[in-house]
């Protein structure tokens, strides 16, 4: 939007200090003269009526335009924060976390049973779900994670008048009956947005560093219990490092040494009864393969048969691994996440019915009260943290921008007190574009503070067209009064109209319901309301400002 933008401004210039003279001249070149326009007189009729009031009484109208712009700021801070409005994609993709230790087989039976009750709501057309990891083999899931790309019907074919956060509710408290699986909601393409820049499937998330696998486990069990009952978080739950699993042998070397068992013996008999080793070689005309050897299934299916393997001793005979070992089944790692070269846990949760900002601030009140060990730190990821870097860049851009464009009012005006009364006037539009976010229940994200950096541009043309003409009204003999009152009479026509076009241009983006209208509709919300003030404020107000710094100039002219 930017370029195109920037490109298209460009091309206005270009066209403007060439093709427009030119055309001007080939066709008007006769009977070039005002006419009568209703609507024009409709706006030169009204404002100058109303300018009139205003400038009859100049401090009251100050003070009360003033005192309307600090109650409006001071109700920004109640707006709620986010990165983006959350794209409606028409579909719904469902992600399941089973316990690490399901089978493929009971894995696909309980995907079917999901699959199931999710086509049993009437918005659903279909269902598709992927059980282990993704065909390009990028993701490292095991048997028990499940994915399913819900299709939905278009919203305006839906019989019931529920929402989709509402949809999403009702399908979440009925595959809650399943016990001891995790859930997490989102749509296609944000879920790949997400994951690249959370690490994992999750909108928002919360990344505990550390060393030790099973204290990170611990103190992820502690910020889950801390943000499972803010208000707005939705289906937390913890991506899991330890969960695996498995069987541990540990070898007593003094046993070993009283029985006479080399460690390497020991070790070879656990490698060839589960792994398999390499005991001969086959040749098959030029080809050879290896000729493995491994003990069958039903001698390596649990501890017991892992106890009663028989480890040979240096004198011949032989001993039973139990003998000579600790042998016990715990849970080990299956994955071991890492970031910037840290181990790392994460906390994943979804953020609805609430602002992005309000929820992880109150958040991360709470989680600040968990104590770490040394070594530990905690991190927060996903939609927030692009939001912060946004944020951060809009901060440092934005009083980059206003100054170059001092730089260039300065330039053009030749003293700093024109450049200064220029930009007094973006406050203005403010006003309306906050206004307009509280109207309609939006929250402030980036692509509402883009919009009011476009208001900036529309204001500061405005200021520039009022002050040039009551600068030349001044020169050409007339009072400060009567210079302010004709630059207003002559100039609300291209300020009006720069505001009209602008709103009717931006008014389907601000009006529209279809796929992809979430990320557009706050900017056009917020340069419609912005607008609206700007355009009154300048024509009203912003002459009295000016009028205040002049008014020396109107002393010696009397």
């Amino acid at each position: 939007m930017a370029f195109t933008l920037g490109f298209a401004l460009v091309g206005a210039l270009i066209f403007t200090l060439t093709l427009v003279p030119v055309m001007s001249h080939l066709l008007l070149k006769k009977n070039v003269k005002e006419r009568h326009n209703p609507f024009v007189e409709f706006w030169d009729k009204y404002v100058m009526k109303d300018l009139k009031f205003t400038f009859r009484y100049k401090k009251v109208s100050l003070l009360f335009s003033t005192a309307v712009l600090a109650i409006t700021l001071f109700s920004a801070t109640f707006l709620g924060t986010e990165f983006l409005p959350q794209l409606n994609e028409g579909s719904l993709w469902i992600t399941a976390e089973m316990p690490m230790s399901s089978s493929l087989d009971k894995s696909l039976v309980t995907a079917n049973d999901l699959k199931k009750d999710i086509m049993s709501f009437p918005e659903v057309t279909d269902v598709l779900a992927q059980t282990g990891r993704s065909n390009d083999g990028t993701d490292p899931n095991g048997f028990g994670f499940v994915q399913f790309a819900v299709s939905l019907q278009p919203k305006e074919d839906w019989k019931r008048k529920i929402t989709y956060e509402e949809l999403i509710e009702q399908i979440d408290k009925k595959l809650k009956n399943y016990q001891g699986i995790t859930f997490n909601y989102s749509q296609p393409i944000s879920d790949n947005v997400a994951e690249a820049v959370a690490g994992f499937k999750a909108e928002n998330g919360i990344k505990i560093y550390g060393d030790n696998l099973h204290t990170l486990d611990r103190l992820a069990d502690e910020v889950l219990a801390s943000i499972k009952d803010v208000d707005g978080v939705k289906e937390p739950g913890i991506i899991k490092n330890i969960g695996q699993p498995e069987i541990s042998v540990v070898l007593d070397r003094s046993k070993m040494a009283a029985y006479g068992v080399l460690p390497a013996d020991a070790q070879a008999v656990l490698e060839m009864a589960f792994g398999g080793k390499t005991g001969s070689e086959m040749f098959d005309g030029e080809r050879k393969f290896p000729i493995r050897l491994r003990y069958a299934q039903e001698y390596r299916k649990n501890e017991t048969d892992i106890a009663s393997l028989m480890v040979p001793t240096q004198d011949g005979a032989k001993i039973p691994l139990k003998e000579i070992s600790t042998i016990e089944k715990e849970n080990g790692a299956a994955f071991i996440y890492r970031d910037d070269i840290k181990r790392y846990i994460g906390v994943k949760f979804s953020i609805r019915d609430r602002d992005l900002g309000g929820t992880i601030a109150d958040a991360q009140k709470k989680v600040d009260k968990i104590k770490l060990p040394d070594g530990y730190s905690i991190g927060w990821t996903g939609q927030f943290e692009n939001q912060q870097r946004a944020t951060n860049r809009l901060t440092q851009v934005v009083p980059i921008s206003i100054i170059g464009i001092f730089f260039l009012l300065f330039i053009l005006f030749g003293n700093m007190k024109d450049s200064l009364l220029v930009l007094a006037n973006v406050p203005f539009a403010l006003i309306g574009a906050i206004i307009a976010l509280h109207l309609t229940n939006m929250n402030f994200g980036i692509s509402a503070g883009v919009g009011m950096i476009a208001l900036i541009g529309i204001c500061i043309q405005n200021g520039v067209i009022l002050i040039s003409e009551f600068h030349q009204n001044v020169k050409n003999g007339l009072s400060l009064d009567s210079s302010i009152m004709e630059g207003v009479k002559v100039r609300t026509r291209p300020v009006v109209m720069t505001a009209l076009m602008a709103s009717i241009g931006l008014l389907p983006a601000a009006l529209s319901t279809g796929i992809g209208s979430e990320s557009q509709k706050p900017l056009a919300i917020v340069i419609i309301g912005g607008l609206i003030t700007a355009t009154i404020l300048t024509l009203l107000i912003f002459p009295i400002i000016f009028w205040i710094f002049n008014r020396r100039k109107n002393e010696v002219i009397n």
